[in-house]
């Protein structure tokens, strides 16, 4: 299975493909779509969804996993991480893919075993999982893969009880 991991953001939005077969684990590819601040929020999430597109067009993801929006403090931060998120699904909606979604603390208790584990363990364990020289960059970029690998466990245990 084809895994797209997704770290929704407007400025950046990180995205991280694996394969994931049983227990096993592999790197597809992984980067960030970025926008430009100075351009208007509808020329951005324009740019966002051109980018999702073309993704799913040239990975031909099987699955996608997103993670759950995260208010904290900032509701300025939150409405605009929104905004991403929901071209998110709009994509993934429009491609049929289905798809799980994980709270941070999820993924950092599926990939370093820790819910409350540092950004930087969880890049080193995302780092080892993958077998990559050195820890994926952008984090945001690393967050995605991330959730790619939390997502996949998802995924798999959903299409092993027959609800996907």
């Amino acid at each position: 299975m084809r895994v797209l991991g997704i770290d929704p953001g407007t400025a950046t939005l990180g995205w991280g493909i694996i394969e994931h077969q049983g227990a096993k684990i592999g790197l597809v590819e992984y980067g960030a779509l970025t926008t430009p601040p100075d351009l208007g929020d509808q020329v951005r999430l324009t740019m966002l969804y051109n980018g999702l597109l073309d993704l799913c067009v040239r990975f031909s993801p099987d699955a996608a996993a997103v993670e759950k929006l995260y208010f904290g403090q900032n509701s300025r931060t939150a409405m605009v991480v929104g905004q991403a998120r929901g071209i998110v699904l709009l994509v993934l909606g429009q491609k049929n893919l289905p798809y799980a979604e994980m709270s941070p603390a999820e993924v950092k208790q599926a990939v370093t075993g820790y819910g409350r584990a540092e950004k930087r363990q969880v890049q080193l364990m995302v780092q080892r999982l993958l077998g990559l020289k050195d820890y994926p960059r952008p984090d945001d970029a690393a967050d995605a893969l991330a959730i790619a690998i939390c997502g996949a466990e998802h995924l798999r245990f959903k299409k092993s009880s027959g609800v996907l």
